[in-house]
């Protein structure tokens, strides 16, 4: 299942190789300190130019909003799928998750939810990609 292997980094490439990933703290927090550029009723999104060919993504899921490990890693693999689909010029994005997903009522594994989820997702990556061109 590991993309990295293919060596692939082209415009376009739907594998997430360890060069299209965010990892090094000082990385995140050279993102960080730019004012969040979208947000949305769950996530932020903070981005920033690169030099690079391609986009880097990183994704920040508390545990205090998200207890449940699968809750989590349901999260990040949203993130990353629309990362990948979506074609975002060279920029460093870090999505963190803004606000508590597991209740009671609406368990993150819940398939409305996910697609909640999904669409502001979306939407957060399609602003960025229009923006900029």
């Amino acid at each position: 299942m590991d993309s990295s292997s293919n060596g692939s980094t082209g415009e376009g490439s739907h594998d997430f190789a360890r060069a299209r990933r965010i990892v090094k703290t000082d990385e995140f927090s050279s993102v960080f300190r730019l004012r969040p550029a979208q947000k949305s009723a769950h996530f932020v999104l903070y981005t920033r130019q690169n030099q690079l060919p391609h986009a880097r993504l990183g994704v920040v899921v508390a545990k205090r909003l998200a207890p449940r490990a699968v809750t989590r890693n349901t999260i990040k693999r949203l993130t990353r799928e629309l990362f990948r689909t979506t074609g975002l010029p060279a920029i460093d994005c870090v999505v963190r998750l803004s606000k508590a997903v597991n209740t009671k009522a609406d368990p993150a594994t819940n398939a409305k939810l996910k697609a909640l989820l999904r669409i502001e997702l979306a939407r957060l990556f399609a602003t960025q990609a229009k923006a900029r061109r």
